[in-house]
């Protein structure tokens, strides 16, 4: 009996941890695991995954919790915001059914923004947001760092998967596609990236 009790609270509290460190809707649980394991220095970082029914100019959107910026960067936790479905021409599909290489890294580029932020102070963080919203270069600039830090975790394959459906093999708006052409890393970019990457590999 005291048996049973025992591994009965480890199972909950194994569960309680999981829960309160990354909240996943079980309809992409799969691919935020695979993306999560690019990134063990997450692994205590609470970040929860949510679907939004609309986000602006975005179909996810990477963010600090707003309550836990007035706590040390350290305790941070973040919000993966995901749109609950896009248009392709003029019909509406739900954003958990794209495929599955595509969501992992759609998903492995969010969280290069969470590797982007914790190392932030509260005051930079908020400063940067800021700029976010008012400058394009900015823009331009965490989007970039938010790509190199997924395509230096190995996730080039997925990263280059989310640009191939963007760019090419979907009717997605054209005021979209321009927008990730504008801001974000080309696959020329991300293959001098990993060449780079792997030259430095060797070298060690």
């Amino acid at each position: 009996m005291a048996t049973f009790c025992i591994l009965t609270i480890q199972i909950f509290t194994s569960m309680k941890e999981e829960n309160t460190t990354h909240i996943i809707p079980n309809s992409i649980k799969e691919e935020a695991l695979i993306a999560l394991s690019h990134y063990p220095e997450l692994e205590n970082t609470e970040i929860e995954f949510k679907f939004k029914k609309n986000i602006k100019k975005s179909i996810m959107q990477a963010q600090p919790s707003f309550l836990s910026l007035f706590k040390r960067k350290e305790k941070r936790s973040y919000k993966i915001l995901i749109s609950e479905s896009f248009e392709i021409e003029g019909e509406k599909f739900d954003t958990k059914d794209i495929p599955k290489n595509v969501m992992i890294g759609w998903l492995g580029h969010e969280l290069g923004h969470v590797m982007d932020y914790r190392d932030r102070s509260s005051l930079n963080l908020i400063w940067f947001g800021v700029k976010y919203l008012l400058s394009d270069s900015s823009i331009k600039e965490a989007e970039r760092a938010a790509d190199s830090f997924a395509v230096n975790k190995n996730m080039d394959a997925y990263i280059l998967a989310t640009k191939n459906f963007i760019l090419n093999n979907t009717s997605l708006s054209e005021v979209y596609k321009a927008r990730i052409k504008k801001y974000y890393l080309s696959p020329e970019e991300i293959m001098v990236i990993v060449a780079d990457r792997d030259k430095a590999l060797q070298a060690d």
